[in-house]
């Protein structure tokens, strides 16, 4: 446990900031999933739908860093592919 007062705020602040990011992570990851689970099903509409959700959850992911800009491409990349193949 911290002894000086700067780093108590540090780990209040840490705290607060791990749970934003715990949830941008999560729903990014769950936003990818809803999108696969659309297109095994075959509803393109629905499957479009839920790429530009995808998309935008990890460019949100991206810009604060939780990911790494190759790994945003990386999986935008895929699912966009997928998302053309099943057209």
């Amino acid at each position: 446990m911290p002894n000086i007062k700067s780093a108590k705020k540090h780990v209040r602040s840490d705290a607060k900031k791990e749970v934003i990011n715990t949830y941008v992570t999560s729903s990014m990851k769950t936003a990818i999933k809803k999108f696969e689970k659309s297109v095994n099903a075959g509803n393109a509409e629905e499957a479009n739908n839920n790429l530009n959700i995808a998309i935008q959850r990890i460019d949100k992911a991206m810009s604060s860093g939780l990911v790494h800009k190759n790994k945003a491409a990386r999986l935008k990349s895929r699912l966009t592919k997928m998302n053309n193949a099943m057209k």
